[in-house]
């Protein structure tokens, strides 16, 4: 897949990103090598591969899945700007 200086342009507004004109051809170019890595990427064949979570095998911690307050409210509270009555206080920005 080929990207134009048009495309580029459109991503990095979507990206929020400022790109001078000058470096829209670059960027263009940059793309679509990222792109044809990605479809050579996709020709290998993958079946019967486990997914890893890394390249040593290792077991990732399990703990239990359970809603608690944290055990120490006023610790939390305590370096916020405006507190009370237990909660963070926030000015109204709605009106």
């Amino acid at each position: 897949m080929s990207i134009d200086k048009e495309t580029a342009r459109r991503v990095a507004h979507l990206a929020r990103i400022e790109v001078a004109e000058a470096e829209l051809a670059p960027l263009a170019t940059e793309l679509s090598g990222i792109l044809g890595f990605m479809e050579e990427l996709n020709e290998v064949d993958v079946e019967g591969v486990e997914p890893m979570t890394s390249v040593t095998p290792m077991k990732l911690p399990w703990r239990a899945d359970e809603v608690t307050d944290g055990g120490y409210p006023d610790k939390v509270l305590e370096n916020a700007p405006d507190a009370r009555a237990g909660f963070f206080t926030v000015p109204k920005v709605v009106e």
